[in-house]
């Protein structure tokens, strides 16, 4: 076994070799640059616009047992559901929030008309499934907004719904009330 010790300053002429030695090296172009710390991640590529003839972008949203298929356009910030207004259909002001929420997250409050039909569910439902819909149909009018409406969570489909009533029970767990006599 050979004692073969070495300090501080012999690593730094041996680093000082090597720099010298790399030089020649890049001439043949075999060498990696000495700053590697990994490759450069490329920027993810942009999704395709997905628009229609009329220039809307379509979307699906869901919510509990509510479906509602939304249309989007530029527009002055109109929102129909069913043929009805937004104020008039959804009259709970916390339920026109919930629908608003995307055009807020993306800026681009008010410049956008939607047009949707829903059914199934209730209005909470009926609401959830729609900010799904304008979520979606955001991101494929304007795929450079998809990273800030991902991040608040709108694109994801809320999956939980009501379990159902089993056999023997009241409701979906609930027993019958115990009788002693």
């Amino acid at each position: 076994m050979s004692d073969n010790r070495q300090s501080l300053s012999d690593l730094g002429s041996i680093t000082g070799a090597a720099q010298q030695a790399a030089p020649a090296a890049a001439t043949l172009g075999d060498v990696m640059p000495v700053n590697n710390s990994g490759p450069k991640p490329e920027p993810m590529p942009l999704r395709e616009q997905i628009i229609d003839k009329q220039g809307r972008a379509y979307a699906t949203g869901r919510r509990k047992d509510a479906v509602a298929r939304v249309w989007i356009k530029p527009g002055s910030g109109k929102i129909v559901i069913n043929g009805r207004d937004q104020e008039v259909y959804f009259a709970r002001p916390t339920l026109r929030l919930v629908i608003n929420q995307p055009f807020g997250v993306a800026e681009r409050t008010g410049q956008y008309d939607v047009i949707c039909t829903v059914k199934g569910g209730g209005l909470s439902g009926q609401a959830g499934a729609v900010k799904h819909g304008i979520s979606q149909a955001l991101t494929k009018y304007e795929p450079i907004l998809r990273a800030p409406v991902k991040a608040a969570g709108f694109l994801t489909r809320d999956s939980r719904t009501v379990e159902r009533k089993k056999y023997g029970k009241a409701k979906a767990r609930r027993s019958f009330q115990f009788s002693k006599r």
